[in-house]
């Protein structure tokens, strides 16, 4: 069977299937449909027929496209579009994580599987509200439990549903934590008496001799420490 006469049957499975299909999952189907017992469609076929249809959806005049997110492939509109659709789904479609509820999903993202209390040690706070938000959104699911914890505590991952909401095919595109602080990392500037506009402090500078060191506060051996004390209100919910 020729890709150009599978295609049709692809585009039809993904645009009515309610999860993400990946090319073993539209492979299987299609052999299942038409029951090839000799001349079966290989996963190479799929695989050129995906792009195929990938790059026929990418031009501008569609308004949406096929993209891999959620682990497979999915019909999304096109950002361009967003806010025209966000009329339909209403403040449902609106509505975000509260910052609470994403620094325990950020927590789960990157050390999972992880349990509440490793969520909570890291927190500094009580983070029982957030993870029953998380789990209620099913951005995040029971994966099992530490069986070398006292009490075999449950350990908490990030669902399929946490790769649609961020648009992500799989864990691995997170940004490494190292990208995420190399961009907050800001070069100091040495500044150098020639780089003032006034001859006056240039001047200044070059009578050492003359010159007076100010008087600088003596150097402390620590920090004050802060605050200990868990914050008594609870979480802001989730909008």
């Amino acid at each position: 069977m020729e890709i150009s006469q599978i295609i049709p049957h692809i585009e039809a499975l993904i645009f009515a299937s309610e999860k993400a299909l990946n090319a073993n999952d539209i492979t299987e189907l299609i052999n299942n449909a038409f029951g090839f017992l000799e001349e079966r469609i290989s996963l190479d076929q799929v695989e050129s027929a995906l792009n195929g249809i990938q790059e026929k959806y990418s031009t501008e005049f569609y308004p949406f496209e096929l993209k891999q997110s959620g682990g497979g492939w999915q019909f999304l509109t096109k950002p361009d579009f967003h806010k025209t659709i966000a009329q339909l789904n209403g403040d449902k479609f609106l509505k975000r994580l509260s910052n609470a509820a994403l620094e325990s999903l950020a927590i789960i993202a990157y050390k999972q599987p992880i349990t509440k209390g490793e969520v909570e040690a890291i927190r500094g706070v009580n983070s029982d509200y957030s993870i029953q938000k998380l789990l209620e959104k099913e951005l995040i699911t029971i994966s099992g439990r530490n069986e070398h914890l006292p009490g075999k505590p449950l350990v908490y991952s990030t669902s399929k549903n946490f790769m649609d909401y961020f648009g992500i095919n799989s864990t691995d595109d997170l940004p490494k934590i190292r990208e995420v602080l190399a961009d907050q990392l800001v070069e100091a500037t040495i500044i150098k008496p020639e780089d003032f506009t006034d001859n006056s402090v240039f001047d200044q500078t070059e009578e050492g001799d003359e010159a007076e060191t100010p008087n600088l506060p003596e150097e402390t051996d620590g920090f004050e420490a802060e605050s200990n004390e868990e914050d008594a209100s609870p979480e802001s919910p989730v909008e």
